[in-house]
Parts: structure tokens; C-alpha cells; sequence
């Protein structure tokens, strides 16, 4: 049940309008959560954490889809839409924006989805819902992306569902409201923050590692990833990136003489590697992957070393992460 006073700030890469979005929006008003949206107008899938540099970007607020959506539970909801990118909607909510248009409303947690097809392995890279919620941890939230991993939305409620169980089981790991939104302090001496290109001779996180990995997904130093597949059943798997090949990527047209030729990225083939722990192995085992991933680039001091990155994979005896059980 919902815990606390902050909000969950609500976004995707396939428009306010997606499928996915919508049964997220309803399940997590049905729940009781206060849901605030700040979603691109349309479609961006593959925009990774492309950026809008100067230009006007419409906010609009969606009244008519509270209504043509039926949210009139008791929990709050307030629905806008940004015509920009996924980065875009974070930048603006978290650095100013949504403190301008809804100044009651405190952030306690971003989730990103419920995405229309996988974000696994190098997906990472290209994904528009991973990139919001990288984006969201940047400026210092904790937050979770959400992926279906059909191109088809016929079971995506199974997606959903696990979503709001993992919402659930994350809130209590939170304050009530983000403790290091638009990082107002930097702590060069926290427990998760890497030393290199300095060898640590101990780590500094070794007597608790959950505690430093919850501290760095609290301060936005961790994302959490999920996908589910129309065949989850029902157990979860704490997972890494697994290995993912797209093949025969590019199609083209024929060009006549004089004319430029036509070209179309879209993978003709899809086929992955056997990895231990592998978020594609898992959802192909029928579980939900849940990885547990760095925010930052490899280098930059808020990036987790590869040591405690090995501890945030380790998983219960339910599959779960073991660090988002050690401190419930």
C-alpha cells in the first residue's frame, strides 16, 4: 500500500498516449499512489538520452484522459505531457518544472514505462525509457524502468503487474520524499562512491554492501531495470546484462541512377549468448529480470565499482535483489 508523502513521477518513450502508459497509469491509481506524468507527447522509441537543446517544448496538461481513463479513485493524479524527448520530460519536471506547475507535489520515485517491446543487453544504449530514468537518477532520483518484452501488447498486464509489485517493494526502501533531488550536496566520501583510478586496499562499503547499494539507488547512483515477457511466471531473477544480437539490421531500396538510395534500421533477426545471470536468459526462463544498473558512465566517481556491482547482483532465495532485502 502506498507509504509516505511523495509522489511517483510517470514517464515513457512511446507517447502519453501508449497502452503500456495507460494500464500503468490505472494500476497504480487503483493501488492508491499519488501518480504525476510528465510524458513526451509522442512516440521517441530508440532515443536513447537525446536532448532538446533550445528549443520551445509545449507542456500541456491531459484532464481529458483522467477522465476518458476513469481516475477517480482517491489518490491524486495530475496528467501533463511535454513535446520533447524521454531526457527532455526529466529534465524539465526535476529541474523546475514540475515545481512551477504543481508546487504541492513532492517526487519520491520516477518509473519509466511500461515500454512496448525488450530494453536487455545493448538495448541499454538505444532505449528512451532506460534513458529517462538514467536521466532521473543524474539529477539524483531513484527510479526504475519498465519493459514488455513483445512487440505485440496482447499480455502486456502481466508487465504492468509486476511493475506495481515492484513499486511496492521499493517505496518502503524510500524516504517520503527523494533526499537528493537536483543534488544539492555531494558526498565525494559515501560509501558507494568509487575511488579509481585509486585502489582502494578496503572497500569502504565491504561491512554492508546492501546498505551502500540502497544508499546509491536512493541517491540516484542505481536505476533498477525491468523486463517481462508474456510467458513470466511469476518468479523474479536478479539479473545483468546479458548478451543481445540484432542481425541483418539494415534493409534498403535499390537506388535509380541519379537517385539516393533508402535505408531502414529494424532487425531482421534477433539472437542472444548464453550469460550467467543474463536479464535475456531470465525473461527466456519465464521470470522477471530485475538489474540492478550503474547510472553513471565507467570513470565518473558516482560510478559503482565493478566489486559492489557484483554484490547488487547476488538474489534471495524468491530471486529477488538481495540488497532490496536486507534492509526492508
Amino acid at each position: 500500500m502506498p507509504n509516505g508523502e511523495g509522489w511517483l513521477v510517470l514517464t515513457n518513450d512511446d507517447g502519453i498516449e501508449a497502452p503500456g502508459f495507460e494500464l500503468l497509469v490505472k494500476a497504480l491509481h487503483a493501488a492508491g499512489h499519488p501518480v504525476v506524468s510528465f510524458a513526451p507527447k509522442g512516440n521517441h522509441s530508440a532515443a536513447g538520452m537525446r536532448i532538446q537543446l533550445g528549443s520551445p517544448m509545449p507542456l500541456r496538461e491531459r484532464t481529458d484522459l483522467v477522465e476518458a481513463w476513469g481516475l477517480d479513485g482517491e489518490a491524486p493524479v495530475r496528467l501533463f505531457e511535454l513535446d520533447g524527448t524521454p531526457c527532455d520530460t526529466m529534465i524539465v519536471a526535476l529541474d523546475g518544472g514540475l515545481a512551477h506547475v504543481a508546487p504541492d507535489i513532492t517526487p519520491r520515485l520516477v518509473v519509466s514505462g511500461v515500454n512496448l517491446g525488450p530494453n536487455l543487453s545493448q538495448d541499454s544504449y538505444h532505449s528512451g525509457t532506460m534513458g529517462a530514468a538514467r536521466e532521473a537518477g543524474l539529477y539524483g532520483m531513484p527510479a526504475i524502468a519498465s519493459s514488455f518484452t513483445s512487440f505485440e501488447p496482447e499480455g502486456m498486464q502481466k508487465a504492468v503487474d509486476a511493475t506495481v509489485m515492484l513499486v511496492e517493494r521499493v517505496l518502503p526502501l524510500l524516504p517520503p520524499s527523494a533526499v537528493n533531488l537536483r543534488r544539492p550536496s555531494v558526498d565525494m566520501g559515501a560509501a558507494h562512491v568509487s575511488p579509481w583510478p585509486h585502489e582502494a586496499l578496503e572497500h569502504a562499503w565491504a561491512a554492508d554492501p546492501a546498505a551502500a547499494i540502497l544508499a546509491a539507488f536512493q541517491h540516484g547512483e542505481v536505476m533498477l531495470n525491468l523486463n517481462v515477457g508474456p510467458d513470466w511466471d511469476g518468479s523474479w531473477k536478479s539479473t545483468r546484462l546479458g548478451t543481445r544480437w540484432y542481425r541483418d539490421a539494415v534493409s534498403f531500396d535499390d537506388a535509380g541512377e541519379g537517385d539516393v538510395a533508402t535505408f531502414r534500421i529494424g532487425a531482421a533477426s534477433i539472437d542472444h549468448s548464453v550469460v550467467e545471470d543474463g536479464d535475456c536468459d531470465a525473461v527466456d526462463a519465464g521470470a522477471a529480470s530485475l538489474s540492478s544498473l550503474p547510472t553513471w558512465p565507467a570513470t565518473h566517481p558516482f560510478a559503482l565499482e565493478e566489486a559492489l556491482l557484483a554484490q547488487a547482483l547476488r538474489s534471495g532465495e524468491d530471486g529477488w535483489p538481495l540488497w532490496m532485502t536486507a534492509h526492508a
